[in-house]
């Protein structure tokens, strides 16, 4: 089904003219469509990547990218730091990475007599964590600060980091030696886990011929001050209760599968999202929305982000993984059972 028809569950959140700026709203989605038409001029084949990329600047969230090396991860993020206009910093995380390497320390210095404060590379507006679950424990606690809090504390004395700030974080998905799993505490503070594929023959097609040739260069077609303005006028677009209980649903659904009758999925859930993921499936379906060229949001643009708020939101039991249970049927199943409705006499019952 196209993304953009309205389905007669879709109805159920009717346009609201005076919910929101429309001017302003119109102004961000023109800028924001030629910002990501400059990005597919560089990045091939990863249309959704950026699309989602942009949904969560406007929402304020953090991304964890996880796919293969090769498929123009670092590529999009730099290509979307040049095209924004924004600060970038790529931080390589190791086994043997410090905190001081990501937040930055307090240096003597002899010929002042005094310590002068050094800011690490997470003050910038774009911080791509490469290979993120390389790191230990301490390292991740100390970036879990920056994106929760958008500072940092060195030597008792906190610094905020620019705005807008996003944290995008990779992993690889075939190597397991070496790495540090993400507590779930860090993990459920990012909006989206994005999964990224290999693109299509076309696509890779066009990828080599570009790098054959000279590779085109990203144009700043925006500042990153005017990403505040834009995240302003997100928040403006209209969600009505309909579209909010619906998120909602999705969400209790992976905490109590059998409300929503489906009781196959109870023993495979050990813990299911938290109220994050309500929160981030409607900001980030405000942001899709205006990027679509609506005032409102619908069904469909909850639907179509919750695969990505959910999924690395819910733990499976040992039964699940011992069984070779993907996340993502998971969610497939919980969409699938869980139907939007206007009237509902409790939070897990029917309609009334």
């Amino acid at each position: 089904m196209d993304a953009d028809a309205e389905s007669p569950a879709d109805r159920l959140s009717p346009v609201a003219a005076t919910s929101a700026d429309t001017p302003a709203a119109d102004a961000a989605r023109t800028a924001l469509q030629t910002a990501l038409y400059e990005c597919k001029r560089v990045v091939v084949g990863q249309d959704a990547m950026l699309e989602r990329l942009l949904v969560a600047i406007l929402s304020g969230g953090h991304v964890l990218l996880e796919g293969v090396p090769g498929l123009a991860k670092t590529l999009t993020v730099r290509t979307l730091a040049d095209v924004l206009g924004g600060s970038f910093s790529r931080v390589q995380f190791t086994p043997d990475l410090v905190p001081a390497d990501l937040v930055g320390t307090r240096i003597w210095q002899p010929d002042r007599g005094a310590f002068e404060t050094q800011l690490g590379p997470v003050f910038t507006n774009l911080l791509l964590a490469d290979e993120i679950n390389r790191a230990p424990a301490k390292v991740q606690s100390a970036l879990l600060e920056v994106m929760q809090e958008r500072q940092v504390t060195i030597a008792g004395s906190s610094y905020a980091v620019p705005d807008p700030f996003l944290v995008l974080a990779t992993q690889n998905p075939i190597e397991s030696e070496g790495t540090y799993a993400l507590p779930e505490a860090q993990v459920d503070r990012f909006l989206f886990k994005l999964v990224v594929g290999y693109p299509s023959l076309e696509d890779e097609i066009a990828v080599v011929d570009r790098m054959v040739g000279e590779p085109p260069r990203a144009l700043q077609v925006l500042e990153a001050t005017d990403l505040i303005e834009y995240r302003r006028a997100a928040r403006g677009v209209f969600a009505d209760r309909a579209v909010k209980t619906y998120a909602v649903r999705l969400a209790d659904a992976t905490r109590h599968p059998d409300r929503y009758g489906l009781p196959e999925l109870v023993g495979l859930i050990e813990f299911g999202a938290s109220p994050r993921a309500s929160i981030g499936m409607v900001q980030a379906a405000q942001a899709l929305a205006m990027l679509r060229g609506r005032t409102h949001v619908t069904i469909a643009d909850v639907r179509d982000l919750a695969p990505d708020v959910l999924r690395h939101r819910m733990v499976l039991s040992y039964d699940a993984l011992a069984d070779g249970v993907r996340t993502d049927e998971l969610v497939a199943r919980v969409l699938e059972g869980v139907r939007p409705m206007a009237a509902l006499s409790g939070v897990g019952g029917e309609a009334a």
